[in-house]
């Protein structure tokens, strides 16, 4: 089995144009926007725009002289129709920047509609890598969730019934200009919802820090967004991992504790910062028919997938999870480094439970009669099997799904 390495010393990050952290930042929201004019859509969901602090935060905003629409009807996993809802009930004119606050599908929805109402067109003319013809709207992403990372993320996954599956919009022109993350809009969070985007973070960063890396020339990196694992994205998700370690049991034990809250939405955003240009692998590819079949949400369905994709995923990666091992604090004393992979692969395993991810895939629903249906589907998604540091065929996917629904955790042979 091939291990793939980064030959090339490349370091190589795709980001918003600026970044504002920390508890309360959301107040600087109104001093930033006047940059960009006077007038601004913003993107949330009903539940969002039902809370004080929302209705708090536009109310600062137009004091402040800037004058705001709400759209809030946004649903979960971002169906197609939504998107040429807003496209046809709005234009450009009406507005000078797209301002989203919200979580992952919230966000997701505005990188879009910001194209499409700047430039019209069909929403599934924009499916695929690099299609996005030029720039919408500015966009300014705030998130009220500590997982998805998509507000640093220049992709948007579109739920397309046509299909029947999800799409994704994969374009340097869907990065924010601006993102301001607030760990203090995460106290609200659902337990169900804390569980589902702490799982997504820490998946984010076990696959970036493990993904293919692809020495690209100058011709790949201009062509393709995910041009693998190098210097610059193992950076954020050696970051992002020292800071889950400490972060997860901590919010466990008190959701109500803003620093655990602080420190799990710093790795969630060090993990997008990550995945935007080393990409997503084997277990994002897995998750979306699973999703689609048991309605489970994203982050649980990918992190209940974790353990056995690491598991497959150990003989090219012995380097990478016995690092993880370090950074997790579990490292054997004078055992070999694959005994040093094997207690970081543990370690993930351990804090998937700590924050409560379901610990196989028949806790999501999955039945064994999905196994082949899902295995099929799962390879489509080209753009995240490329990105998986061991080669994923179908055999492979299939075995990957009946270890899963067994709750087999033995290694593999």
């Amino acid at each position: 089995m091939t291990r793939t390495a980064n030959d090339l010393r490349l370091g190589l990050l795709r980001q918003p144009g600026t970044v504002l952290f920390g508890p309360g930042q959301r107040h600087q929201l109104a001093r930033m926007l006047p940059a960009w004019g006077g007038r601004a859509l913003f993107c949330t969901d009903e539940r969002m725009a039902g809370d004080p602090i929302y209705r708090e935060l536009v109310a600062e905003v137009e004091e402040a002289g800037t004058k705001v629409t709400t759209y809030s009807r946004v649903q979960p996993d971002l169906p197609r129709q939504d998107l040429e809802a807003v496209a046809r009930t709005h234009d450009a004119a009406e507005f000078d920047v797209v301002v989203a606050i919200g979580g992952g599908s919230v966000l997701d929805f505005a990188k879009v509609a910001a194209v499409l109402l700047a430039r019209g067109g069909d929403v599934a003319a924009l499916y695929g890598e690099n299609v996005v013809p030029g720039p919408g709207l500015p966009l300014v992403t705030v998130p009220t969730t500590g997982g998805t990372g998509a507000e640093a993320t220049c992709i948007s996954v579109v739920y397309d019934d046509a299909r029947g599956m999800k799409v994704g919009i994969a374009s340097p022109w869907l990065e924010a200009v601006a993102t301001v993350v607030d760990p203090e809009l995460t106290l609200s969070c659902p337990p169900g919802l804390t569980t589902a985007t702490a799982a997504d973070a820490l998946t984010h960063l076990v696959e970036a820090f493990t993904a293919r890396a692809k020495n690209p020339g100058p011709a790949e990196i201009e062509a393709h967004l995910y041009v693998g694992k190098n210097l610059l994205t193992d950076t954020w998700a050696r970051q992002g991992l020292r800071l889950v370690r400490d972060a997860f049991p901590r919010l466990a034990a008190d959701p109500a504790d803003l620093g655990a809250r602080s420190d799990t939405m710093l790795a969630a955003f060090s993990a997008g910062m990550a995945i935007n240009t080393a990409g997503t692998a084997a277990a994002h590819a897995l998750q979306s028919p699973i999703g689609a079949l048991t309605h489970t949400a994203h982050g649980i369905g990918v992190g209940a997938l974790l353990p056995y994709v690491m598991r497959f995923n150990l003989p090219t990666r012995v380097e990478e999870f016995a690092e993880v091992a370090e950074l997790l604090g579990v490292v054997p004393r004078g055992g070999s480094a694959e005994a040093a992979a094997r207690a970081g692969i543990t370690a993930v395993e351990d804090l998937l439970a700590t924050i409560g991810c379901p610990p196989d895939l028949a806790a999501l629903g999955l039945r064994p009669e999905h196994v082949d249906q899902v295995a099929d589907q799962a390879l489509l998604a080209t753009r995240l099997t490329a990105n998986n540091p061991r080669e994923l065929d179908r055999e492979d996917a299939v075995r990957i799904l009946e270890r899963g629904l067994a709750g087999d955790r033995s290694w593999w042979s």
